[in-house]
């Protein structure tokens, strides 16, 4: 396998970051979008087949090798599905769904297909973070008894009105699908498996805006016995302010900071010192608004490492599950708490 052909299913914003990234580790052969409007804008820079119906393109492009699924949250699944079954690799974007059981069918098909299931979760690229891995992976903070994820953004009235699925329930999700689910995997990828949880959610600012919360606070306990804290918003006033990872072990304390998980704000750890680290990629910047670190790059490093040296996979679909497992555990406890209280 020389080069890499891929094609990109979904050519909003999140698309075009993909497509960028696409020029630079392979071949863009195809785009679909229902939206003529995206895929001729991505078309301009990047020399494609244009599509506005997945089935025709997965029945068309034959020198296709992988297929990028950058679709609203919950198509996700359906069109992943349909790629690995057309005979595709496929690299699906994050949340990897918004229901256990799709997620348990994505992996179920691609075994099925014999095809590689990728699942992109940049921000354990992040120089800090890969860190703070490091450090928990050798033992340096010793046995963890704490952690605290805060996630403090700002989600606007107009980042919502002019989308035809952010906001609602049933392609979008819920905030800790769309804007934390990076945040939520980094938990199970640094400390490990959640066993308990317990959650409030509250919608304060977005009223008849969106269809779910734009704040909660959920205390949980994971499978190791460390308990751990998560506190989310998207209120914060003007402007992201920020998103971040506090661990307490007994041998050390380690704060990854910043708006995106993008720096080392403090630490203090015994005899063991984390230094050196190399300078992070900016964050996506849409405009009106900026997302997650932008580390795509990396991801795509990852696909063509697999795919022409027998590499491992950064994030698996299991991994991508857990996720959704976690984000999942958590939506339940709150509306079982909402519908006790009503009855009470």
């Amino acid at each position: 396998m020389n080069t890499i052909n891929f094609g990109l299913i979904g050519c909003g914003r999140i698309g075009t970051r993909h497509a960028e990234e696409i020029s630079k580790t392979g071949t863009l052969k195809a785009v679909c979008d229902i939206n003529p409007e995206r895929t001729e804008s991505i078309v301009k820079k990047h020399s494609a087949n244009i599509y506005s119906s997945i089935d025709d393109l997965l029945s068309k492009e034959k020198d296709i090798n992988v297929i990028s699924i950058c679709t609203p949250n919950g198509l996700h699944a359906e069109h992943t599905i349909k790629s690995l079954q057309a005979g595709f690799h496929v690299l699906c974007e994050k949340p990897m769904a918004i229901d256990v059981t799709d997620c348990k069918d994505m992996i179920d098909k691609a075994e099925a297909s014999h095809k590689h299931l990728f699942i992109v979760k940049q921000n354990r690229f992040n120089p800090p973070i890969v860190a703070l891995r490091k450090a928990l992976v050798e033992g340096k903070l010793g046995k963890i008894f704490s952690v605290q994820l805060n996630c403090f953004w700002n989600r606007n009235e107009n980042y919502y009105k002019n989308s035809e699925w952010k906001g609602t329930k049933a392609l979008d999700g819920g905030v800790l699908y769309t804007q934390f689910s990076h945040f939520i995997d980094l938990l199970y990828w640094l400390i490990g498996d959640i066993k308990e949880v317990s959650a409030f959610t509250g919608n304060y600012a977005h009223k008849d805006i969106i269809e779910f919360e734009d704040t909660g606070a959920v205390i949980i306990e994971f499978f190791n016995g460390a308990i751990g804290t998560i506190n989310f918003s998207i209120n914060s006033y003007l402007k992201n302010m920020e998103g971040s990872i506090t661990v307490f072990g007994e041998k050390g304390t380690v704060k990854v900071g910043g708006q995106y998980l993008n720096k080392l704000e403090y630490q203090c750890i015994r005899d063991y010192e984390i230094k050196d680290l190399t300078e992070g990629k900016p964050a996506n910047n849409y405009g009106d608004y900026q997302g997650s670190m932008s580390n795509h790059g990396e991801v795509y490093k990852n696909i063509v490492d697999v795919l022409t040296n027998n590499g491992k996979i950064a994030t698996s679909g299991i991994e991508g599950m857990k996720t959704v497992e976690i984000i999942d555990k958590i939506y339940s406890k709150a509306m079982l708490r909402k519908s006790l209280r009503g009855i009470l």
